[in-house]
């Protein structure tokens, strides 16, 4: 079984760096998910950790372990009051004109039986701000951009960037087009930093997986 990477331990938390293309529950059709490595991650405690949020399957990065449940209350509620600071790290399929800004449309689910589920930008959808940066121009056309959401929709940064840069990050299947150069869709949880009461922030920072440096965006 792979090891997962962990990149932050204490006696309340785990930081681990998800690999790309591991699902954190399993899939319905089965399948390997990081469930499986809960045994692995219970590091001498008696109980397995749990994920706080969520990464989509291909999202590679940083993910916050609760390792009991007091814990898991708390960074839950720092979550909702939107105390916890994320970064991440995408790849977007063609230029990006601006140097910065911050996207602002509200999000909503929608479902068809030819389609699937997906979100879309909806007036009457949930809130949802994400800030941007361009980090780096690559070839091919592409762009390095870090993003920074201010809130946690499901596929938020997906849905924005599409909108906002009218491209998709590469290798989206949903919002945009799989493409040779993307083995999944180009998006890494690159930071995360979580604010506790008595106690140090947990500060985690997960390595530019192998396909981003392949791409040139080290």
């Amino acid at each position: 079984m792979t090891q997962i990477p962990i990149i932050f331990e204490d006696g309340e938390a785990l930081v681990i760096d998800k690999p790309a293309s591991l699902p954190i529950e399993q899939p319905r059709k089965g399948g390997a998910s990081l469930e499986d490595h809960m045994e692995q991650l219970k590091l001498g405690f008696q109980r397995a950790p749990q994920a706080v949020h969520r990464l989509d399957t291909d999202t590679s990065g940083c993910l916050l372990l609760a390792r009991n449940p007091k814990a898991l209350k708390r960074f839950n509620a720092a979550f909702q009051e939107k105390l916890v600071q994320k970064t991440y790290l995408g790849i977007v399929a063609g230029p990006v004109e601006d140097d910065e800004g911050t996207i602002d449309l509200a999000l909503s689910k929608i479902s068809s039986k030819e389609r699937g589920w997906r979100m879309i930008v909806a007036k009457a959808g949930k809130p949802s701000i994400t800030h941007w940066t361009k980090r780096k121009e690559l070839d091919g056309g592409l762009t390095l951009v870090e993003f920074r959401p201010e809130t946690g929709r499901t596929h938020q940064i997906r849905v924005h960037a599409e909108h906002a840069f009218s491209r998709s990050l590469l290798g989206d299947p949903v919002y945009g087009n799989k493409d040779a150069r993307a083995p999944r869709t180009m998006l890494h949880a690159s930071a995360i930093i979580v604010p506790r009461e008595n106690k140090p922030e947990i500060t985690a920072s997960a390595p530019l997986p192998a396909d981003f440096v392949k791409l040139g965006a080290e």
